[in-house]
């Protein structure tokens, strides 16, 4: 038997984890090492997995299948497309950034108690998370994924309630009761979400008789399996339901501005660019290829929806006080466009929704992580508190500005060619649709500089005046996102190589082909 190189990506962090988890209270620095080459290493496994998947060949590659509960069905099946991989990649590419931009993050939380390793808990929630997510990208079995999909929400719940951001205003009492609010909030849209899906999971074992999605696949192809059509929709909005609430998709966002608020920044990021895209990702894995007909019959609504979050974020945004609440709400208008192209239904829409899941988890990290050291250095997440950043911290300002940028898709930067493929997709099918989702664009202008320039320019105000600039571990951080960022922006052919044979095979699995054009190229 070859080595199974999926399940050791999935399952080296999670190890990382228990490791983690088990160092000695008195032992704080060796925990943050440990997390940090754990981390490192299940990245060093996903280029492997990069690198030995064939774009060009099977669907699913990497494949490895194992008997787990037999009289229901259920397998250990993982496999990987093209969209996987990348959001693979993805992932063990910023839990190593996320670890090092959080290394003093639990600090402030340690007590005299021998039992208490709350540093170490801190670092091995992040690995759990990681491992879960990992192998929620992997599952090919409804209800292997269905298990990671929600069990992924104990560690998060814990990270958001735990270890919230000490940034607040008022006493620590309020704090405290603010990030649990938040975290039980985070928890209750998303059990809501699991449980509607696990009643769909449960209807889908009973129509096709087992978990296989490659064996309901392809019998849907094939004809062999037949589902009424309420059956099928009625499977799709519970599959939906849930993937819509975790990605997340108005009106069932407003878990996320209170988690991303009261989170460390790192955790906010580990939300944002990593946890949600399981959402986007299996509305692509699940909803397109589990049940096409009931995703064509649904599309008119779910464009709306698309549509009313990428306005209704972006609106919210400009006038938002709290910077990480601004980037929360610029993320629900991104994942409105994701959403967008998804439901688009041609390739050029998908492939850009696939595209902005990566771009967008490099861009948010970068501006949200250097908004965690502004907001680390002053004490304050207000904007109002902030002024004349760029005169005694310009390295600070310069990365905080080319996040912004790249969050508002600036031509040259890697968010640009996601939101340009999305906005083509939707124009060839829908072309009010495109209309009205270009509205997001100049208001992620608006709310995006305003920003920078009400923290960053003006006058130097007294609290801010001595602000260090970032330190060496800080760049390090940094300065790899933006790099990517350029790179991807500039040359962004290696990533689309790697995700158009999928997204072709989605399109055959909901039978559309891409519009042809009006009017015919000359000869």
């Amino acid at each position: 038997m070859s080595f199974p190189l999926l399940t050791a990506t999935a399952a080296l962090p999670a190890v990382g984890a228990i490791a983690t988890a088990a160092v000695p209270a008195a032992r704080r620095a060796a925990a943050k090492w440990l997390a940090l080459f754990f981390s490192l290493a299940t990245l060093v496994l996903a280029v492997v997995v990069l690198v030995r998947f064939d774009p060009d060949g099977d669907r699913y590659q990497l494949t490895e299948s194992r008997a787990w509960i037999a009289d229901f069905g259920v397998r250990y099946e993982l496999g990987v497309d093209g969209i996987g991989v990348a959001l693979i990649a993805l992932t063990a590419l910023l839990i190593p950034f996320i670890i090092l931009a959080g290394w003093h993050d639990a600090d402030p939380l340690e007590t005299k108690s021998s039992r208490w390793r709350p540093t170490q808990g801190f670092f091995a929630l992040i690995l759990a998370v990681e491992a879960m997510v990992i192998i929620s990208f992997e599952a090919t079995d409804v209800f292997l994924f269905y298990i990671f999909f929600e069990a992924m929400l104990i560690p998060m719940y814990f990270l958001i309630g735990g270890f919230g951001d000490r940034a607040h205003a008022g006493s620590d009492e309020k704090a405290s009761a603010q990030r649990s609010y938040a975290a039980v909030k985070f928890l209750l849209y998303n059990l809501v979400g699991g449980l509607i899906m696990l009643a769909a999971v449960i209807g889908l074992y009973v129509v096709a008789g087992n978990f296989s999605l490659q064996e309901i696949a392809e019998a849907r192809a094939n004809g062999s399996l037949d589902m009424a059509t309420n059956t099928e929709r009625l499977l799709f909005l519970g599959f939906f339901f849930a993937f819509a609430v975790k990605a997340p998709l108005w009106p069932l966002h407003t878990w996320l501005p209170n988690a991303m608020g009261e989170a460390t920044a790192p955790v906010a990021v580990l939300i944002t660019a990593v946890v949600d895209k399981v959402g986007t990702f299996a509305m692509l894995r699940f909803c397109l290829q589990l049940f096409p007909e009931a995703s064509k019959w649904a599309t008119p609504v779910i464009l709306v929806l698309a549509l009313i979050s990428i306005i209704y974020g972006a609106l919210l945004a400009v006038g938002q006080r709290d910077i990480k609440r601004l980037v929360a709400y610029a993320s629900i208008s991104h994942f409105g466009f994701i959403i967008l192209g998804i439901f688009a239904m041609t390739s050029q829409g998908q492939s850009g929704a696939t595209l902005y899941m990566v771009n967008h988890g490099l861009s948010t990290a970068a501006l949200m992580l250097v908004a965690g050291f502004l907001i680390s250095r002053r004490g304050s997440r207000l904007i109002a508190d902030y002024g004349g950043v760029q005169k005694v911290a310009p390295v600070l300002a310069g990365t905080f500005l080319v996040g912004g940028l790249a969050t508002l898709s600036l031509p040259g930067l890697a968010p640009f060619v996601s939101e340009f493929l999305v906005l083509v997709g939707v124009f060839a099918r829908y072309p009010a649709v495109g209309i009205i989702a270009t509205l997001g664009i100049v208001l992620a202008a608006l709310y995006t500089l305003v920003l920078y320039q009400r923290t960053m320019t003006g006058p130097v105000k007294p609290e801010v005046s001595a602000m260090p600039d970032l330190r060496v571990r800080e760049l390090a951080v940094v300065a790899p996102l933006i790099a990517l960022l350029i790179g991807l922006g500039v040359y962004p052919k290696p990533l689309t190589e790697l995700v158009n044979p999928a997204v072709k095979h989605t399109m055959s699995d909901v039978q559309k082909k891409d519009p042809q054009p009006e009017v015919e190229a000359a000869k």
